[in-house]
């Protein structure tokens, strides 16, 4: 019997390596983890390159697991935002690598990966310092840049409802980078809000199939980055 939930965030990240890649979603606090992320923040990996559209907010999620040195290297789109003074803060002592990479450019890689298809060209970037050091080729009369696609060890992502398959559906935008993130990971590590019955998430509205998705952890009232910024709190 296929049934991918597990009884905790902690028994979710366990097998998080050293050195591990991670992707984890969301845009801004639409469909960021923070249950995941604080759960991996206890577990203890270290040395992690993250994958994700920014760098967090405040000192609670993603921040927090950059803040308590968990990460090496960000790949990401957004490193600054109105709320972010922890990554910038240490990138700006050398302590933290980034590589940045424009939105767009960042979800087809990360698409292009979960598809198997090792690279692609892109006009985005060119003659720009992002293109520096990159293949360019010219396609009827236009210069191109040779981006290659990204896979990750793991994925942590967040949904609105799954089933024990691992079938998942998300609430509006909070979709975002995470469907393109289940597909490009050896393992993909799912928070959602409830765990409803086979059969009641209609075929039609699947958004990712199970067969993406490895774990499943019901986190029932997750809570919220933007109040957890507002009243300054702090992970751990």
């Amino acid at each position: 019997m296929i049934n991918k939930i597990v009884k905790s965030t902690e028994d979710a990240v366990k097998g998080i390596f050293d050195g591990a890649v991670v992707m984890i979603g969301g845009f801004g606090e639409a469909g960021s983890p923070i249950e995941l992320i604080h759960a991996l923040i206890d577990q203890g990996a270290k040395n992690l390159t993250v994958i994700s559209n920014n760098t967090g907010s405040g000192h609670v999620g993603l921040a927090a697991l950059i803040e308590q040195k968990r990460v090496s290297k960000m790949i990401c789109s957004f490193p600054r935002t109105s709320n972010s003074t922890v990554f910038p803060d240490l990138y700006a002592k050398g302590e933290i690598e980034l590589e940045l990479v424009p939105q767009g450019t960042l979800a087809e890689r990360i698409r292009a990966g979960g598809a198997g298809i090792p690279a692609f060209y892109t006009p985005t970037s060119v003659h720009t310092p992002l293109a520096e050091g990159k293949e360019n080729r010219v396609f009827n009369h236009q210069t191109y840049v040779l981006e290659y696609g990204i896979k990750a060890d793991f994925s942590l992502v967040k949904c609105k409802a799954a089933d024990r398959y691992g079938n998942l559906i998300y609430n509006k935008t909070a979709r975002n980078f995470g469907p393109v993130m289940c597909t490009a990971a050896e393992i993909t590590i799912v928070q959602t809000s409830r765990v409803v019955e086979l059969g009641k998430i209609d075929p039609e509205n699947v958004v990712t199939p199970g067969i993406f998705v490895s774990r499943v952890v019901e986190v029932s009232n997750p809570v919220h980055e933007s109040k957890l910024v507002f009243e300054n709190r702090t992970y751990p």
